[in-house]
C-alpha cells in the first residue's frame, strides 16, 4: 500500500519483509511448467510405499489429490467430517467445467482461456499459475472422461460446450446442472479403487483441530472423531490442505452449512500465511434471502445466463406482473451496459449492477431485492424440451423452493456470497510457508485474482490434485521419509494440549448465547460492510463491533453438552470462534487495499460509470498476512505481481 494509506490506520498492521515466489521457472510461460516437472526430484516407486501423506478434504481437490497420489504407491491417509467423501461440497456445483479445447473452433486456446481468467480476475493473480491451470486444463476433460464423467454431448456424439461469463467463446464442458456431482463421484471412485487396493485409508466424521510442526516441518494434525469426542493425533511425511474457503464467514451463503474454515485458519495460526482475505466473490444469481430462518442460500447455476435474459421494470417501484409488462418497459440492464458480453459479464460486474438496479428502487419480489432471470425468449426459439434437457433439473431445484414455476414465470435471482478467491499463501509447487504443508483448490489464493471467473473453481481442484501436487509433492518427499513420530513427541503433545484447552474453555463458558447466535451477527456485519462493496467508514465499523462481539463470545457463548459425544454445539462453536478472528482479518485487508479491483469494490474508488477503480502503481501484489500471537496486529508482507503477457489495462467488457 501506500505510505499515505499506511499512515492511516498505523494499529491495524505493520507492514513486514517482502515475499516472493521462488519455485516458478524463468523462460517463456508457456514452457515453464514443463521445465518444473522436468527439475523437480523424482520418487522411486519402490521407496513410495515407506512416505507417507495426510490429505485433508475430499472435494475435488482432496478426493483427485489422494487418489492420484494413492495410485503412485503413497501411503496416504484422508479426513473430512462429512460422512463420506462423497458428501463434500463440490457435489454442489451445477454449471460446468473449463478447458482450453477449443472443440467449437470458435478462437479458444489455452492462451485465450489464461488472457480471460488473469482479465477476470482484475490482474491479482500470477501470470505463471494462471497459464499452467490453462495448460493442464485440456488434460483434465480427458481424465473424467476415462473415469466415465457423463459430459453433456451434441447429436453427433462429440462432448458440448456453452459458455460462462467474462468470455466470448464456448469452453465449459458440464453434465446439465450437475457438473459438480460427476466430477466428484468420479474422483470419488478412483478414490474408493484405492481404499480397496490398500494404499488409501479414509477416516469420516473427523474434523481437523491443529497442525502439528516438528522440526519446522508440517508432520501431522490433531483431529476431533465427531461421533465419539476422542481427540487424536495422526502423523505423516507430509500434509496437504483441501479444506475449500471460507464464504460462510457471512453466515448466509451459498456453500454447505459445514463449511468452514477451521483448517486453514489453525494452519495460518501455527505460522502459514493467509493471502488476500477479503477477495470474496458475490455471485449474481442465487434465490434471494425469504426471512430469518434461513442457514444458507440456494444457487441458480451461472450457466442459466447462456439463455435466460436478466431485466427489471425499466419504472421504478412497479409492481406488475412479469407477464404484464411489455418488452418496450423493460430495462435489459446487462444488455444494455455491456453489449459486446450482455448476460454473460463476470460475476462480480452482474452482481454489482444487480444491486445498483435494486438499490435504485426498480428491484423486484419481496423488499425489492430481486432482478428477473427469464427464459421466455429462449423457450419460444428452442422449445420447452431444449430448455429441460439443458436446465431441467435446475429448474425443479428452483420450483421446489419458491413454488413458482420457471417455465411459465421468471426466476426472481439477487447476488450472494459464493466463493472465496483468498487463503493460505502457496509458492508455485502449492506448498504454504510451513515446509510439508501443502495447500490445493479453494483453499489457496492461487489462480483467480480478485474475482474467480466461473466454471473455473472445479478446473482449479482437478488441476492441482490431479496433475499438479503428485509432481510437486514428489520433489518434497524426494528427501523423505523423515524422523518417524508418535504422541509422545514434544510438538504432538504441544498440539494435542492446545486442542484439549480450547475445547474446555469453550464448554466451561457455560453462557445464554449460542454459536449460531454470534454467527449470524458476524455474518451481518461482513455482509454490510465487507461484503459487494466497501467503505473506509463502514469497514471501520466493523473492526470495532467484530472486536466487541469476539469479546462477547468468549463470556457469553453457551455449548450444551460434553466432549465424548456427538456435539455439535461444539462443533459450531469452534468455527465460529475461527471466523470472528479470519473476520477482523478480512476487513483488516479490504480497508488497507484501497483500491477497487474485481470482488474488492470501495466505494471510494469508482469510474463515472460505477467501475472498479484500481491502483496498479501502489496495490498490485498479493497481500500474504502474519498473524503475530493472540494480540498483536498481523504483519503484511507484500508479493509483487509482474505482468509480461498480459498487458494492465482497464477491464471493459462493452
Amino acid at each position: 500500500m501506500s505510505d499515505t494509506a499506511a499512515a492511516s490506520v498505523p494499529a491495524l498492521f505493520t507492514v513486514g519483509t517482502p515475499i516472493a515466489d521462488t519455485k516458478t521457472p524463468s523462460g517463456p510461460i508457456e514452457e515453464r511448467w514443463d521445465a518444473r516437472r522436468f527439475d523437480a526430484r523424482l520418487v522411486n516407486p519402490a521407496n513410495r510405499r515407506a512416505l507417507s501423506v495426510i490429505v485433508v478434504g475430499t472435494g475435488l481437490a482432496g478426493g483427485s489429490a489422494a487418489a492420484t497420489l494413492g495410485e503412485a504407491g503413497y501411503r496416504v491417509e484422508v479426513f473430512c467430517f462429512q460422512d463420506s467423501p462423497r458428501r463434500a461440497h463440490s457435489i454442489a456445483a451445477q454449471g460446468g467445467i473449463n478447458a482450453a479445447k477449443n472443440y467449437r473452433n470458435d478462437g479458444d486456446s489455452a492462451m485465450r482461456l489464461f488472457y480471460d481468467t488473469v482479465k477476470g480476475g482484475d490482474f491479482r493473480a500470477r501470470e505463471s499459475n494462471v497459464y499452467r491451470l490453462a495448460q493442464v486444463s485440456v488434460d483434465i476433460i480427458d481424465q473424467c472422461v476415462a473415469q466415465g464423467v457423463p459430459f453433456a454431448r451434441e447429436y453427433g456424439g462429440l462432448l458440448d460446450n456453452r459458455s460462462f461469463g467474462g468470455v466470448q467463446v464456448s469452453r465449459t464442458f458440464y453434465a446439465r446442472g450437475q457438473t459438480g456431482q460427476q466430477l466428484l463421484l468420479g474422483a470419488y471412485q478412483a478414490l474408493e479403487r484405492q481404499v480397496g487396493a490398500g494404499t488409501v485409508s479414509v477416516h469420516a466424521r473427523h474434523e481437523m483441530l491443529d497442525v502439528i510442526i516438528a522440526d519446522g516441518r508440517a508432520r501431522g494434525v490433531v483431529v476431533r472423531n465427531l461421533v465419539t469426542g476422542e481427540v487424536s493425533a495422526h502423523f505423516a511425511d507430509a500434509v496437504v490442505l483441501a479444506t475449500g474457503g471460507y464464504s460462510n464467514a457471512f453466515y448466509l451463503s451459498t456453500n454447505a452449512v459445514g463449511c468452514n474454515a477451521t483448517a486453514i485458519w489453525r494452519a495460518h495460526r501455527r505460522g502459514a500465511l493467509f493471502a488476500n482475505p477479503c477477495f470474496t466473490q458475490i455471485h449474481p444469481t442465487c434465490i434471494p434471502v425469504s426471512g430469518e430462518h434461513q442457514s444458507k442460500l440456494t444457487l441458480m447455476s451461472e450457466s442459466l445466463r447462456n439463455d435466460g435474459r436478466i431485466w427489471v421494470p425499466a419504472r421504478a417501484g412497479d409492481s406488475r406482473l412479469p407477464s404484464e409488462i411489455p418488452k418496450t418497459e423493460r430495462d435489459y440492464f446487462l444488455e444494455r451496459r455491456y453489449p459486446a458480453f450482455g448476460n454473460l459479464v463476470p460475476r462480480d460486474v452482474a452482481s454489482r449492477a444487480a444491486k445498483n438496479v435494486c438499490d435504485r428502487g426498480f428491484g423486484v419480489g419481496p423488499g425489492g431485492l430481486g432482478v428477473y432471470l427469464d427464459f421466455a425468449d429462449a423457450i419460444a426459439r428452442l422449445g420447452r424440451s431444449v430448455i429441460e434437457e439443458r436446465y431441467g433439473n435446475l429448474f425443479d431445484m428452483y420450483q421446489q423452493i419458491t413454488a413458482e414455476d420457471p417455465y411459465r414465470a421468471p426466476m426472481r435471482i439477487y447476488p450472494a456470497v459464493h466463493y472465496t478467491m483468498g487463503g493460505l499463501w502457496v509458492d508455485y509447487d502449492l506448498q504454504s510457508t510451513i515446509p510439508g504443508l501443502f495447500v490445493i483448490g479453494e483453499a489457496n489464493f492461487s489462480d483467480h485474482g480478485a474475482n474467480r471467473l466461473g466454471a473455473s473453481a472445479l478446473m482449479q481442484g482437478l488441476a492441482d490434485g490431479y496433475f499438479v501436487l503428485p509432481t510437486t509433492l514428489a520433489h518434497y518427499l524426494s528427501v523423505g521419509p523423515f524422523e518417524k513420530l508418535d504422541e509422545r513427541h514434544p510438538a504432538a503433545r504441544e498440539a494435542l494440549a492446545a486442542v484439549q484447552d480450547r475445547i474446555s474453555r469453550l464448554l466451561g463458558i457455560k453462557g445464554r448465547r449460542s454459536p449460531v447466535f454470534f454467527h449470524k451477527q458476524l455474518g451481518a456485519l461482513l455482509w454490510d460492510h465487507c461484503g459487494m462493496e466497501r467503505t473506509r467508514e463502514g469497514l471501520l465499523t466493523a473492526l470495532g463491533a467484530i472486536r466487541t462481539l469476539r469479546d462477547e463470545f468468549w463470556s457469553d457463548v453457551k455449548v450444551a453438552g460434553g466432549t465424548q459425544e456427538l456435539n455439535q454445539a461444539l462443533e459450531r462453536a469452534g468455527r465460529v470462534a475461527d471466523f470472528l478472528e479470519l473476520g477482523e482479518l478480512m476487513c483488516i485487508d479490504a480497508l488497507h487495499r484501497d483500491e477497487s479491483c474485481g470482488c474488492h469494490f470501495r466505494a471510494e474508488h469508482q469510474t463515472q460509470d460505477g467501475e472498479a477503480l484500481r491502483d496498479d502503481k501502489d496495490f498490485a501484489y498479493v497481500a500474504a498476512w502474519e498473524r503475530s500471537g493472540e494480540a498483536g496486529p498481523p504483519i503484511l508482507h507484500k508479493e509483487k505481481l509482474t505482468f509480461k503477457y498480459v498487458e494492465l489495462k482497464a477491464r471493459s467488457y462493452t
